[in-house]
């Protein structure tokens, strides 16, 4: 019976269900992820092939994987080159 319990608290709650704060803080994080998204889009469309590593076309697919996605596109995808020389 105990299992049940915690099951039941551990369950999805619909929006309606949901606290104000929590509610505040599901919309804060779709905007930085959507955020994220489109601001990693746009830069694979914008920078040219060969100042980025790999293929876009992978890096514009993973950039769709929540926020590892395009913080591994920004961390690791993009071929930095020294400004200035």
């Amino acid at each position: 019976m105990a299992i049940n319990k915690i099951r039941a608290a551990r369950s999805k709650k619909t929006w309606k269900e949901m606290t104000p704060s929590a509610k505040v803080g599901t919309i804060l994080t779709t905007i930085v992820q959507v955020s994220l998204l489109i601001a990693a889009q746009r830069d694979i469309s914008q920078r040219p092939a060969e100042l980025i590593h790999g293929p876009k076309a992978v890096w514009r697919a993973a950039s769709f994987i929540n926020f590892i996605g395009p913080m591994g596109y920004f961390i690791f995808g993009r071929k930095h080159t020294a400004i200035g020389k």
